[in-house]
């Protein structure tokens, strides 16, 4: 089996369990070679609240580095908008190297989950 489509199934066994609300909204991770894409998704109105990506730092750093940044900055702008729950949702990732540092910088700027 492909490591893409284990990854698929497992996000699917997960996505079966968590489920965002408007008052604690699930936080979704998405890594790509280059990026890293994380955002505050209401499912009972299918609207994303809070969105942030490592496009948006303009920096040198590595990705792993960048993966904290973008969670202090998503957490950043959910406390702008007054969220301070989240579920996270790891979409399959394993909890290790960037999944792991954006969760951690994002419960330490305040969002808990």
């Amino acid at each position: 089996m492909a490591k893409d489509r284990a990854r698929q199934l497992r996000h699917h066994r997960i996505r079966a369990k968590v489920a965002g609300t408007n008052q604690r909204p699930r936080l979704n991770v998405f890594r790509s070679l280059k990026s890293i894409y994380a955002q505050l998704i209401d499912d009972e109105q299918g609207k994303t609240l809070v969105a942030a990506s490592s496009k948006e730092i303009k920096s040198k750093a590595k990705k792993v580095e960048l993966a904290a940044e973008v969670g202090k900055l998503l957490a950043k702008k959910a406390s702008e908008r007054g969220i301070k729950q989240a579920v996270f949702d790891r979409a399959g990732y394993k909890y290790h190297g960037r999944i792991k540092n954006l969760a951690e910088a994002a419960r330490s700027a305040g969002l808990i989950f």
